[in-house]
């Protein structure tokens, strides 16, 4: 099946690598006409899209600016794809004031402004999807040393739910992935830290991670984008409000 996004406006964050770049090619190759995000710019590059462009999701000002762009030049956003995010570790006694709002700020906050910035036109559509990375590690399961990334990922499937009952009869629908461990940059980065934290090589440290795995693999960034599709595309119009986990059975 092609085209499955035709004529479909796509806004995406965290489109720069990862999860969010391989939503991002999957929708352009799908024929949306996207509009790719990232703080970093330059992670941008190569990378087939209407239109490219720096975003901060932590600045009020900077999400309604690019609304507004997007409602002048494309006439609003069909599609709005959440994938901004920050992985922290520790439990509680590791996890500071700042570290808790900073986590807060981006998992959670960056969603309620461009839901806020975009869900304006939508309505006037009558038509839209939001799509919200959440995680496993939230009100689904707990993950060692999560603490305050879970209970942020926890956040997003609430905003999730509330979104989509206030808007039900509004042609609007909102729903959240919940992925396990992906091969991403970001984990990549984990992996690292970890790494470094623990005296374990890099090796020892990715194989814990898949050792945790029911499947006994960790899973791909064009798995979610799958997922991903499927909730922004037509296919989907009767399902909304729900978490849809792409975890490997890691929550079972």
């Amino acid at each position: 099946m092609a085209d499955r996004l035709k004529n479909k406006v796509a806004v995406v964050t965290a489109a720069g690598q990862g999860i969010g770049r391989a939503i991002a090619e999957r929708f352009a190759a799908e024929g949306a006409q996207v509009i790719a995000t990232d703080l970093d710019a330059d992670k941008l590059s190569g990378l087939a899209a209407a239109k490219a462009l720096p975003l901060d999701v932590r600045s009020r000002e900077a999400v309604d600016a690019l609304a507004q762009a997007v409602d002048r030049d494309f006439g609003g956003a069909d599609i709005l794809m959440n994938c901004a995010g920050f992985v922290h570790h520790g439990t509680v006694l590791e996890c500071s004031d700042d570290e808790w709002d900073f986590s807060f700020d981006l998992n959670v906050k960056s969603m309620h402004r461009t839901i806020r910035a975009f869900l304006p036109a939508m309505l006037k559509k009558q038509r839209g999807s939001i799509v919200n990375i959440s995680s496993v590690a939230s009100s689904v399961t707990g993950l060692p040393n999560r603490y305050v990334y879970g209970a942020s990922k926890a956040a997003v499937i609430g905003l999730t739910k509330a979104v989509a009952i206030d808007f039900i009869r509004h042609g609007i629908r909102c729903n959240a992935i919940c992925p396990g461990t992906i091969e991403s940059p970001s984990l990549d980065e984990r992996i690292a830290a970890q790494a470094a934290r623990s005296g374990q090589s890099l090796d020892a440290v990715r194989q814990g991670f898949v050792d945790r795995q029911p499947m006994g693999r960790l899973g791909t960034a064009q798995e979610v984008a799958a997922l991903a599709l499927f909730l922004a595309s037509d296919e989907s119009h009767y399902i909304t409000g729900q978490p849809h986990l792409a975890d490997g059975g890691l929550a079972l």
